[in-house]
């Protein structure tokens, strides 16, 4: 089950600011904000000395108060995390209670009968109690973070973020000013205990006295535990320490608010709860301290929610004063809650008291704050520079990453052609970027070490190591969009010519089945003589060899529609259609032969001749004729090659098929003389034969016709392979031509990345003679990027040549540029860890000497393990396991070197603050510039000290944050 706060504490956003409610969620009547003082918490400061505060377990948190809490949060439809906690507690049913009226306010819808959701009876007086429990949650959780934001951190969820501890223990540090001691870092539910039971601890040392509350009920959520606490906490550190005129805590602050307002018309401040619900008493303390910020004629008692967001919104902008409640709420509530309206004055109480306090400067605490003003400037640039490089990688990798295959090949190359434009245009900018960001890091690194800061530590996911993930996965998006962009091309050049084949061959296919179902239907076998009829029957089996012949076509043409269905074929539905029609026209064919030849079969017994010559000439005439059809579509089939061997092959089964010419014209001849022999015997012996051959429709005259055809495509065939040929020696020649250089170049930029990184360890002379060396030897590689780009040139002709592998060279374009890039960067660090060695030498005031026994001590660094532990902690802050030797140059400078430490700002501020161990704003301000002032303003906490006056700060745990020394 989830802890009761859940839902109401989620309402909180991430900024300090609390998020404005609506208002209907907060109008109660009295009697609920009677339940919350009378059985909630009791406890505070009566009458006009500090006493005790006791805290006392209310009766509404049993556990039929908080199915009433639950059920009341549902009434507010756009809560839905409000709805969720109801959810837990569907499973018991509110008792029936008599109807309550809603709201008149309330625009949110309601169920009939105005009855929670799981329920059997209506639930207002629930509705208020969960509804008082949001607005303390809001004021508390503002004013929580009003103090915690002075540390750089703030909770979202009261009832969440304290359960650790360390939260609370630090929110005790910020209001108290005082060290409590030192927090358990592990995650185990005994280490929360422990923290808690510490923050317990030293709340109890400020004489409050806690009953029935301990640190498990802390750790495990207990939201009215929680609540309870921080309002002691606020007793304590924020009322209870008011003191106007003998009269303390609760009267010293309402006695402030009389007197600061009694000049002020329509305002008499008698209490904590009405008096403040036409928003004329905030107005009129802002007005009183701030004249220029409000004009108070202007404001009119019966506009109180003018009044209420007019002081709300001022206090947040100009005084600092989060915004702890809304307007609509106090103005809709009969009787605003007394706890939230004295933890709200007591920020203004707090925030004016300190007024009229003077400047103080001191010029080593400029100096101290410019250098921190301009680290922070340097790291809001690494930031912003971080921020756009990965934003423009987060937007550049899905456009890589997209697979969206196009359906031409001339769209395919319009995206090869924006991707070479990406790598030309786009991507060098952002190395060039990419290497800056990590030089601007180093430089940022090294002059924090010189000012004796901390280390920087970019926020979430903008550390370098992330760039470099970034740029690695940029990188690697990249290789897969190119090997897919040269896939898919493979793929379009093989379905356009699949796509080619299949035309052709369902065209030849459609040519050859023109009129032969109306053949087969014919029924001229019903007259026909016995001569005519066995020249029929011999007629239908040279149509069922030539039907058989065809056969192989078909499964062709089916087996290519197939393969361009798998290819995912643009235009496959109408493939797959014309195939369908080819098929459905096959199967019919055959029906319709079986029919026919069943037909000639039943009367054949009445036929007896047959001319064996037509036969023989049919027989062989329709294979013959088969082949040279045959011949003819290989002759003008297209082809696909990408090596030579390819084309040789192709070539030697040309020369093959030409041997067999002479074979084939014997029997093309030998055919002819069958003809020739039947013509002889009809002249001899006057046969009446019509003229036609009974038994095949191919002549003479056709075979003749496609023979010459055949013998015209063979000179065509040879030079289309002619012409392929030469195509393929030249792409050759392009694969070694790329190959040579991407042989060379390969090796020369591994040497070089070699010869950077023995002259990284092997630096000889001055550290200027080592600068001018590194970047005369950075010149030679840059005078070396013409050779790169002639690569490029030469990788591009082999694109556009569609050549996909080159057996020359094992080194690819995108090895040679990976590479290329990595030697600019490994030039550009080695040159900026020289620069900064030359920044740390003359800011230490370190001789050559030095360096060069600070270089050796480095190449032979070795400790005992507990001295090499603490300088490893200094030389390598980020735990990279990489020590450079510009952070050694640095420890062993600030080893050797006198530099501002903090106790030598901290003396500064005392001689400022005339021996006192506090510094007044006054102070400040009359010295420092206005900007390094309100810098240390913001950020000293108060000083709690025996001797502390009204606005004391204290300096000394400012000074020793500015040095990493506590949190700032």
């Amino acid at each position: 089950m989830l802890p009761l706060g859940y839902s109401v504490l989620k309402l909180q956003n991430s900024e300090t600011k609390p998020p404005k409610l609506r208002g209907d969620l907060f109008r109660m009547e009295s009697r609920c904000l009677g339940m919350w003082r009378g059985g909630g918490w009791e406890g505070g400061v009566k009458g006009g000395a500090p006493s005790p505060i006791t805290l006392v377990p209310s009766a509404w948190a049993t556990s039929a108060a908080a199915h009433h809490l639950a059920d009341g949060v549902q009434r507010d439809s756009r809560n839905g995390h409000a709805r969720r906690l109801c959810g837990l507690y569907r499973a018991r049913a509110c008792p029936p209670r008599p109807p309550l009226a809603r709201p008149a306010s309330s625009t949110e819808p309601h169920q009939a009968g105005g009855s929670c959701r799981g329920s059997r009876g209506p639930c207002d007086s629930r509705q208020r109690l969960t509804l008082a429990v949001l607005a303390f949650a809001q004021t508390f959780t503002a004013w929580c973070n009003s103090h915690l934001r002075k540390a750089g951190t703030q909770i979202e969820n009261i009832e969440e973020d304290f359960r650790d501890g360390l939260k609370l223990m630090l929110l005790l540090e910020v209001i108290s000013g005082e060290r409590l001691a030192k927090p358990e870092r592990g995650k185990m539910r005994v280490h929360k205990i422990s923290n808690v039971n510490k923050a317990l601890d030293f709340i109890a040392s400020k004489g409050v006295k806690l009953v029935s509350i301990g640190a498990e009920e802390i750790v495990d959520g207990n939201v009215k535990m929680t609540l309870g606490m921080i309002w002691t906490i606020i007793l304590r550190f924020a009322i209870q320490d008011i003191s106007v005129e003998e009269t303390s805590a609760k009267e010293g602050l309402l006695l402030w608010c009389q007197r600061k307002t009694a000049p002020y018309k329509n305002v008499n401040i008698q209490n904590f709860h009405i008096s403040w619900k036409d928003g004329l008493g905030f107005c009129a303390l802002i007005h009183r301290h701030r004249p220029e910020l409000i004009d108070y004629g202007k404001l009119r008692k019966d506009d109180p929610l003018t009044n209420l967001n007019t002081a709300f919104d001022v206090a947040e902008k100009y005084l600092d004063i989060p915004k702890m409640l809304d307007a609509e709420d106090i103005v809709g509530t009969a009787r605003p809650d007394e706890k939230a309206i004295m933890t709200y004055v007591s920020s203004f109480y707090h925030a004016f008291s300190g007024a009229q306090k003077a400047e103080t400067a001191a010029n080593r605490i400029c100096k101290v704050l410019a250098v921190n003003q301009e680290n922070e400037q340097l790291m809001e640039d690494y930031e912003k520079l971080a921020s756009d490089l990965l934003e423009w990688i987060r937007r550049t990798i899905p456009w890589l990453e997209n697979r969206l295959p196009e359906n031409t090949m001339h769209a395919m190359q319009q995206k090869l052609e924006d991707f070479r434009d990406y790598r030309r245009l786009h991507k060098p900018p952002k190395v060039q970027e990419k290497c800056q960001l990590e030089i601007n890091f180093n430089t940022l690194q090294t002059k924090l070490r010189l000012s004796n800061r901390p280390a920087f530590m970019p926020s979430e996911g903008r550390m370098v190591s992330d760039i470099n993930n970034a740029w690695g996965c940029l990188e690697q998006a990249e290789k897969g969009y190119e090997e897919w962009l040269l896939n898919e091309i493979r793929r379009l050049e093989r379905l356009d010519h699949l796509a080619e084949k299949f035309r052709q061959k369902a065209s030849i296919h459609e040519a050859w089945t023109d009129g032969k179902e109306a053949m087969l239907r014919q029924k001229d076998y019903e007259t026909a003589t016995l001569s005519e009829i066995k020249a029929l029957l011999k007629k239908h089996e040279a149509f069922e060899s030539d039907l058989a012949a065809h056969q192989d076509r078909v499964e062709q043409i089916a087996a290519i529609a197939q393969e361009l269905n798998e290819l995912d074929y643009y235009d496959s539905p109408s493939v797959n259609s014309r195939c369908q029609k080819i098929c459905d026209q096959w199967d019919n064919l055959g029906a319709l032969t079986q029919k026919r030849r069943e037909a000639l079969e039943r009367t054949e017994k009445l036929l007896e001749t047959i001319d064996q010559l037509y036969l023989e000439y049919a027989k062989r005439a329709a294979p013959f004729n088969n082949w040279m059809e045959g011949a003819m579509e290989d002759l003008q089939d297209t082809f696909i090659v990408h090596t030579i061997e390819e084309i040789q092959g192709l070539t030697t089964a040309h020369e093959q098929f030409k041997a067999t010419l002479p074979d084939a014209d014997k029997e093309r001849l030998a055919i002819l003389g069958i003809h020739n022999e039947v013509s002889k015997i009809v002249q001899t012996y006057h046969v009446n034969m019509a003229g036609t051959n009974p038994y095949t429709t191919i002549t003479p005259q056709e075979i003749n016709g496609k023979w010459d055809h055949v013998r015209q495509l063979v000179p065509r065939r040879d030079q289309a392979l002619t012409e392929e040929h030469a195509r393929q020696q030249h792409n050759e020649r392009l694969r070694k031509q790329f190959g040579a250089q991407a042989n060379v170049i390969g090796p020369w930029i591994q040497t070089k990345m070699e010869e950077i990184g023995r002259i990284s360890i092997e630096m000889h002379g001055t550290l200027e003679d080592q600068l001018s060396h590194l970047r005369q030897y950075e010149k030679s590689i840059v005078n070396y990027k013409p050779k790169i780009d002639q690569l490029e040139g030469d990788h591009q002709l082999i694109q556009e040549a569609l050549i996909f592998d080159n057996k020359h060279t094992n080194y690819t374009m995108e090895h040679i540029r990976v590479g290329w890039e990595q030697l600019l960067t490994t030039i550009a660090r080695t040159i900026n860890e020289v620069e900064n060695q030359i920044l740390t030498r003359d800011a230490k005031g370190i001789s050559q000497e030095q360096m060069n026994e600070f270089r050796a001590s480095f190449n032979h660094f070795d400790r005992g393990e507990a001295e090499f532990a603490r300088i490893m902690s200094i030389v390598d802050p980020n735990r990279l396991g990489v020590v450079t030797f510009q952070a050694f140059i640095d420890f062993m400078s600030r080893e050797t070197a006198d530099t501002d430490t903090a106790d030598q700002v901290m003396a500064s501020f005392k001689i400022l603050a005339g021996d006192k161990n506090y510094i007044t704003v006054d102070e400040l301000r009359r010295e420092l510039p206005p900007d390094q002032a309100e810098y240390c303003i913001a950020r000293m906490a108060p000083y709690t000290g025996p001797d502390a006056v009204p606005g004391a700060l204290d300096y000394m745990s400012f000074s020793t944050a500015l040095y990493g020394e506590s949190d700032l």
